[in-house]
């Protein structure tokens, strides 16, 4: 690795992505959003009209991703597939379960392997997923596992969802959750655990700042 890489992995809605982009900000590091890549590969399959099931069509999918990353002007993100502006779809529950199911495909997970190494460039990374520190940078300076009850993190899921005006139950948020954990943590490459070195940190009953300050204290204590 060219520059100190955070891995910060972790099940759906364990509240990994905002932790990532906070830690990322104190820091003055890159952020790669893994899980984004993944869900827009499921986008781009389905606008082609290619199945899921189709490893070789969708592994083609995933390398020639035209892709941009950048911001609104009140910070918050904006995600491009081609001249689409797709942060909205990126987000939605359906596409979650398209990027699971992909996500299970060894040749996706190949094609999208050294795109996700090349953005570990200085001064350094936050790279927030479910294989980061297992597979993607093994050798990552920081591991940390960040979980949460599915209880909790379907009602974290259904209040963020509502509040982007999202039309969603906490029942079929749990059950999604469940069946997300399920494949993830199945799949033949790269299964959703922890790396054997990783910090396990349980975010239940915490606040996002606590537990961002976590994070950052043990980065600063090496």
């Amino acid at each position: 690795m060219t520059a100190p890489v955070i891995a910060i992995d972790g099940p759906s809605g364990s509240g990994k992505g905002t932790i990532a982009r906070r830690v990322a900000e104190a820091l003055g590091f890159h952020l790669l959003d893994s899980g984004a890549l993944y869900r827009l590969t499921a986008i781009s399959a389905k606008n082609n009209d290619i199945e899921l099931t189709d490893a070789a069509a969708v592994a083609s999918i995933a390398r020639n991703l035209a892709v941009r990353f950048d911001s609104k002007e009140d910070g918050s993100e904006r995600i491009w597939l081609g001249d689409e502006d797709v942060t909205r779809e990126v987000r939605m529950e359906s596409t979650g379960a398209g990027a699971s199911a992909v996500a299970a495909i060894p040749e996706v997970r190949e094609a999208l392997l050294e795109r996700q190494r090349a953005f570990a460039r200085p001064p350094g990374l936050v790279a927030d997923g479910r294989d980061m520190g297992t597979h993607v940078f093994p050798s990552a300076l920081v591991k940390i596992f960040l979980t949460a009850s599915a209880e909790e993190r379907a009602r974290r899921r259904h209040k963020q969802l509502i509040d982007k005006g999202m039309d969603v139950t906490l029942a079929a948020l749990s059950r999604d959750i469940e069946d997300r954990d399920r494949r993830d943590s199945e799949r033949s490459v790269a299964p959703l655990k922890p790396a054997k070195d990783a910090r396990i940190l349980d975010s239940s009953g915490q606040s996002i700042e606590a537990v961002t300050q976590t994070v950052l204290d043990w980065v600063r204590d090496l």
